[in-house]
């Protein structure tokens, strides 16, 4: 157990049985600043600019598949770690997979629900995430994230991930077409 502000979490790989409590966290955010992208031949940039009204983004709901995936008991190359409350029930989760061909362990997936977020329990999943990845032999851990989402890009940034690409359609056609993909990297030393 890691207490955290007086809150007692344990981490552990996904069991079958967090498949509905998994599904149903909140992975939303409010936010007052985001960061606009511009793409130019030779790259991007990024500028963090206030928004009023803030931003909330409330994320479609997982399909069946997408939240048994997360919770599947069998580690291989796609672990799900959960971050357990004293009460046992998850409070979030770090979804990653390694691919041996680059070296990469991406990070599908993290979320913590928003009353246990502040409290280190992304920092702690994506520190179970790096010694995964140290396990396989990764060089780095890669995650992709909406340019909507400075809260996350913040944390990311305190953890080590810096900028290193940009896609401006990953999103069209969905409910976050006119968003940008924003890839980040941290290498592992």
């Amino acid at each position: 157990m890691t207490s955290v502000d007086d809150t007692d979490y344990a981490y552990r790989t996904a069991r079958p049985e967090d498949v509905e409590a998994l599904h149903a966290l909140d992975g939303s955010f409010t936010t007052g600043t985001v960061f606009r992208v511009t793409a130019t031949e030779e790259g991007f940039t990024l500028r963090e600019i206030p928004v009023d009204p803030p931003v909330r983004k409330v994320f479609p709901p997982r399909d069946a598949d997408d939240a048994e995936g997360l919770a599947t008991g069998d580690e291989g190359d796609s672990p799900t770690f959960v971050a357990v409350g004293a009460d046992g029930r998850p409070v979030g989760f770090a979804a990653v997979s390694y691919a041996p061909w680059n070296r990469r362990l991406t990070v599908e997936d993290i979320e913590v629900a928003p009353a246990h977020r502040g409290r280190g329990v992304g920092r702690a999943l994506m520190g179970h995430a790096v010694d995964f990845a140290r396990q396989r032999g990764a060089g780095h851990l890669w995650l992709e994230v909406t340019n909507l989402n400075a809260p996350a890009i913040h944390a990311h940034r305190r953890m080590g991930f810096r900028f290193c690409g940009l896609d401006t359609a990953l999103y069209d056609g969905t409910p976050a077409s006119g968003e940008q993909a924003l890839y980040m990297a941290m290498p592992l030393r």
